[in-house]
């Protein structure tokens, strides 16, 4: 499988699951070729293309020719140099590896991970919330975590790879958007009334399971597994965390319990303001499941995949 072949499937896997729909990711393309139209000089030479075919700025080719074929795989939660360097010893070593996947986004692909953030305001609006609102609210965020971004040496994983000359791309929202998109259907098929339910259903989960084994298994954060759930909602994709007074209008959109990666201090005290259940899965036993999905779809193409850097295979492919 080559390649290019690899980077477009995961932008065709993410856009089917995506929480804004098939109308929503063809209208975000669409104003993405309406912005680039609009361009003149520099500004349209420096404007990134592949905007105008792929709507998640955090996942793209980092290194390598789109035209490598790829029999084998290494994929990480988080990759940069130190786990480049380590493939490159196990290569040395005779280990089959044509391409290394990194899950968080590295190089151009990090730079521009706030574009990506704009998809919760449509994932709120199908709880309730106002589009005009949500999109209000994660504006200012998008703006917090863009420049927070802008010192970070984007680029030192991106060279590591190519003066080892190893294939590097990753996979961030798409694999976001898988686990998302299977969480919430478990939900929606498993009964569960109280928010022990919910830890109980996550725990069924080969990845959340290994996690609790390892001692970072699914919590709760807000709340008590005792209390009802109420209207769940997974909040897994979109970047990284939204902002505090989404909180506020989650709650009164009716959303009982928050199933989330992870949640920082001020987000967990504006939840328990607003009286809503906090379960805390885990950041990268969810990143695992994002990972494995994907890894299934290469898999069925006859690619073999291994994991390091906090990721563990787990095919649910039936053998």
């Amino acid at each position: 499988m080559k390649l290019e072949k690899i980077y477009r499937l995961a932008v065709d896997i993410g856009m089917r699951r995506d929480p804004r729909g098939k109308k929503g990711v063809e209208q975000a393309l669409a104003d993405s070729r309406k912005e680039y139209d609009g361009l003149k000089g520099d500004e349209k030479r420096f404007f990134d293309k592949e905007r105008l075919e792929n709507p998640f700025a955090d996942t793209r080719i980092l290194y390598g020719d789109p035209g490598l074929e790829v029999k084998s795989v290494i994929a990480g939660v988080d990759v940069e140099a130190p786990e480049l360097l380590l493939v490159d010893r196990l290569r040395e070593k005779g280990r089959k590896i044509d391409l290394c996947i990194g899950h968080h986004p590295e190089g151009r692909a990090l730079a521009a991970l706030s574009d990506v953030m704009s998809l919760q305001a449509d994932a709120w609006a199908a709880f309730g919330v106002p589009i005009n609102v949500g999109d209000a609210l994660i504006s200012e965020r998008m703006s917090e975590i863009r420049r927070a971004l802008m010192p970070q040496n984007h680029q030192r994983p991106v060279d590591t790879a190519r003066l080892l000359d190893i294939p590097f791309m990753c996979v961030h929202t798409p694999a976001d958007n898988l686990v998302t998109d299977h969480l919430t259907r478990l939900f929606k098929r498993q009964k569960h009334r109280l928010v022990g339910d919910v830890v109980d259903l996550l725990l069924k989960q080969p990845e959340y399971r290994l996690a609790a084994q390892r001692g970072m298994g699914p919590n709760v954060l807000v709340g008590d597994r005792k209390g009802r759930a109420g209207e769940l909602f997974v909040d897994m994709t979109g970047g990284t965390e939204g902002p505090v007074n989404a909180l506020e209008k989650l709650a009164q959109a009716g959303v009982g319990t928050i199933v989330a990666m992870h949640m920082g201090d001020k987000l967990k005290s504006e939840a328990e303001k607003q009286h809503v259940n906090v379960i805390i899965a885990g950041h990268i036993a969810s990143d695992n499941i994002g990972l494995n999905l994907f890894l299934d779809q290469l898999e069925k193409q006859g690619v073999k995949s291994q994991g390091f850097s906090g990721f563990d295979r787990h095919s649910r492919l039936a053998k």
